[in-house]
């Protein structure tokens, strides 16, 4: 943005294509109008400039680059990801959500939960004030990440979701492998980051939003763990090496995104999970 003094001089000549394209910019990572209302005051923009500046813009389409997105083209029941075929099993259009089979194998399912064993610690949630992490009550298994890259396994399963879902692999999340022991869950929430969180600005410098999950079932709890969508009365039992992906365009709950892990009943729930960015995420 422009400096407190000559924000002061555009005031008079309205609205810099500079300011515009800052404005689109903070929209397309979910930062709200008042948000940047506020910024723009802040730093010296006369507010009814700053105020037409944010009325232009909303009638233009934001600048987009895509969602992650499986080439369903003519309803295969098969994907090529290149080392193996992927069962595609269901898909929805409102909400984005797709069911996919066989995207691990059984050993390789195995080879994940006995790499993650060692790692695991009380799973944490973003601590949306501060842009940090905390525990958090609505979520009670116990997980660790692994860095992209990090083991020959974690880095053939980034390059098979990357073909899978047509999405750079430098624009994911490093891995999570999840255990839920009976009695644990995960209430429903949204993946995405929320706009009006004052945390959330720290959280998007690294990536942007989050804009896809895909979620792969490594074992099979006896009763149990279902992944919930409540407004969408949908529920996936877990399947090993079956996987549920949905995306979201927008940082907001018309996404129809809202999800959950049931508790588990019996036995216990692995999970492995991939968060999918906007951008680059370092």
């Amino acid at each position: 943005m422009t400096s407190s003094s000559s924000a002061q001089g555009q005031a008079v000549a309205g609205a810099s294509p500079q300011l515009l394209q800052w404005i689109d910019e903070q929209r397309r990572i979910g930062v709200l109008d008042a948000t940047m209302l506020t910024a723009m005051t802040a730093a010296g923009w006369n507010e009814a400039v700053a105020r037409e500046a944010l009325q232009g813009p909303a009638q233009r389409a934001a600048p987009t680059s895509g969602l992650p997105e499986p080439d369903l083209a003519g309803e295969p029941g098969m994907i090529d990801v290149g080392d193996r075929q992927v069962r595609v099993l269901m898909s929805m259009k409102a909400p984005r959500v797709v069911l996919f089979g066989q995207i691990l194998s059984d050993a390789e399912c195995a080879a994940l939960i006995d790499a993650a064993k060692p790692r695991l610690s009380r799973s944490l949630t973003v601590e949306t004030t501060s842009g940090g992490e905390e525990i958090n009550a609505d979520r009670t298994s116990d997980g660790m990440f692994f860095q992209r890259g990090e083991l020959p396994l974690v880095q053939q399963l980034e390059e098979r979701i990357a073909r899978l879902l047509n999405w750079p692999i430098e624009n994911g999340e490093g891995l999570q492998v999840l255990r839920y022991g009976p009695g644990a869950e995960y209430k429903p929430h949204h993946d995405y980051f929320a706009p009006d969180e004052p945390g959330t600005a720290t959280i998007l410098r690294r990536g942007g939003q989050r804009v896809g999950t895909l979620i792969i079932y490594l074992n099979e709890p006896e009763q149990g763990g279902a992944t919930i969508f409540p407004e969408s009365a949908l529920q996936v039992v877990p399947q090993r090496g079956h996987a549920v992906f949905f995306s979201y365009d927008q940082p907001d709950p018309g996404t129809r995104t809202l999800h959950g892990g049931a508790p588990v009943i019996k036995g216990e729930k692995w999970i492995a999970t991939k968060w999918l960015r906007e951008g680059r995420f370092d």
